[in-house]
């Protein structure tokens, strides 16, 4: 299992931490000749497969290399890469990189936002069930605890106190119970290199270096046996 990121939601929606853990597994480098057969387009100030799949390269990735060299926006030196590079039939053949597109500090926010609200109306209880004496139950939906994409795999695990624990990864078939067990492990660094810190303020960013070596090393240790003892 490769795991691509993990993120920390606040009870208020708000995003308190994020880490980054991306694989050369998410990349794949190809030598192509003219013409492409796949559709690129400028979206979201990345050049993304809109269309075609081939050799692993899917709809949604995004080109991060041309040549060896990083892509950054639609640019590569002074050139434009979708008009002057790749349509230009004297470029081929030509090395292209694909990849997952890495999110930006502001769109990693924005998705934080926006499952904080899906999670929230997951977890609504329209028609409570009620008991058969009449009264309400107590019972209430969980939320959303696992997104599949074509893509991604997304599990979540929110504590007694609303706190959101997230981790993306692959898609490769593994034991349900061993993605809840090491969100739980996340869990437990959070309490206790974060809220046990006196320097650290609830609902604000994680800054904490042991927190950050801790769960780079348990991601590891998963990443390798799939356990997560430490």
């Amino acid at each position: 299992m490769v795991i691509y990121s993990v993120l920390i939601i606040s009870k208020s929606g708000g995003l308190i931490y994020h880490f980054d853990c991306y694989s050369v597994d998410t990349e794949i480098e190809k030598t192509l000749s003219f013409p492409l057969d796949l559709k690129l387009e400028y979206i979201n100030q990345r050049i993304t497969v809109t269309f075609g799949q081939r050799d692993g390269i899917k709809v949604g990735f995004a080109l991060l290399a041309i040549n060896g060299e990083d892509v950054n926006g639609r640019k590569l030196g002074d050139k434009d890469v979708l008009d002057e590079i790749l349509n230009n039939e004297e470029n081929y053949p030509i090395n292209l990189k694909f990849g997952i597109p890495k999110l930006t500090t502001n769109e990693k926010i924005v998705l934080a936002s926006m499952f904080h609200s899906m999670y929230a109306i997951a977890a609504l209880q329209i028609q409570a069930p009620k008991n058969k004496d009449g009264s309400k139950s107590k019972s209430s939906c969980s939320g959303i605890e696992v997104l599949e994409t074509d893509n991604f795999r997304l599990n979540c695990f929110q504590t007694l106190t609303g706190v959101k624990f997230i981790i993306i990864s692959d898609l490769s078939p593994i034991n349900p119970g061993s993605k809840e067990s090491l969100l739980r492990k996340i869990y437990e660094l959070y309490a206790d290199y974060a809220l046990k810190n006196p320097f650290y303020s609830l609902e604000m960013p994680i800054r904490c270096e042991l927190f950050d070596s801790n769960l780079q090393t348990l991601l590891e240790q998963h990443e390798k046996t799939g356990v997560t003892t430490m």
